[in-house]
């Protein structure tokens, strides 16, 4: 029987923040396949990512909050264990949605295990892991999820709206990922790992987002406004205004008290802006017309 605390670690419901990534490719493919589609949605959502929340807390041992649990209960070599299985499971799998698939998955994984792992810790490196977490939980699974739920030639994925597309979930990711740290300085700085939020501060972490942020909604603007119709961009700005001004509550508070940059704050705008996002890539893949 699998224990608790190995179930709690795998973060399952934690796969919800990354959704939109596959939702976005989703929701501009002309001619997603019904059954390629739910098997990479599965697989992604329920194998890799999971596997990849496993493993890294087995490393990390926190004893603090992480993203996703507010009281992390020990780990136990089960999890390690339960990683491994899962990673398995995803490149069996991904065998019946072709070698590129797999090969992707396999790429991914390798790359998350850095993060964590004794041996390289990229945790430590504040901007290279930052730029590695951004650029493969966004473009790269983005043009992976769309190569495989349409079913065409890798080649195909480089075409300038699939790769804006790529760009955009990788500039939302860079904005994103900060604020999931902004609450973990203390445990960070306990191991040594200076992460990109712990490098800029509380303060800081805020106005980088919140830059990093501007740009992507000026990339969503001009993507829309190409390819589609700017009617989409301010759907999107409607979707995530809660999420908008939570955030900016959020730095006024932070402003006066650092410690109101805490994990239940930060849970509050993850849930609002994945929740925005996922509503509205699924209207845009509606409205548009699959």
């Amino acid at each position: 029987m699998v224990q608790t605390s190995t179930w709690l670690h795998l973060r399952i419901p934690f796969s919800f923040f990354l959704l939109p990534v596959s939702l976005f490719a989703l929701g501009i493919s002309p001619a997603p396949v019904g059954w390629r589609t739910g098997l990479a949605f599965f697989i992604t959502h329920f194998l890799l990512y999971p596997a990849s929340n496993g493993f890294n807390s087995y490393y990390d041992k926190d004893e603090d909050s992480i993203g996703g649990l507010e009281k992390p209960p020990p780990v136990h070599r089960e999890l390690l264990l339960a990683s491994l299985v899962l990673d398995a499971a995803a490149l069996l799998l991904g065998i019946f949605l072709g070698w590129s698939f797999v090969a992707g998955l396999l790429v991914y994984g390798t790359i998350s295990k850095m993060y964590s792992h004794e041996g390289v810790r990229l945790k430590k490196y504040p901007v290279v892991s930052w730029l590695l977490a951004s650029g493969f939980q966004g473009a790269w699974t983005f043009l992976m999820m769309y190569q495989v739920i349409n079913d065409v030639p890798v080649g195909e994925v480089l075409q300038p709206k699939i790769l804006w597309g790529a760009l955009l979930t990788t500039l939302l990711l860079m904005g994103f990922y900060p604020m999931t740290q902004i609450y973990q300085h203390a445990e960070d700085a306990r191991r040594g790992d200076l992460t990109i939020s712990r490098l800029l501060g509380i303060r800081g972490t805020f106005v980088f987002t919140f830059a990093v942020f501007a740009v992507a909604f000026g990339g969503f603007f001009i993507f829309f406004y190409q390819f589609y119709s700017l009617r989409f961009f301010w759907l999107l700005l409607a979707c995530l205004a809660p999420a908008i001004f939570f955030f900016g509550s959020w730095y006024v508070k932070a402003r006066r008290e650092e410690n109101a940059a805490d994990f239940h704050r930060a849970m509050r705008l993850s849930l609002l802006s994945a929740t925005g996002t996922n509503l509205f890539f699924i209207m845009l893949g509606v409205l548009k017309g699959w």
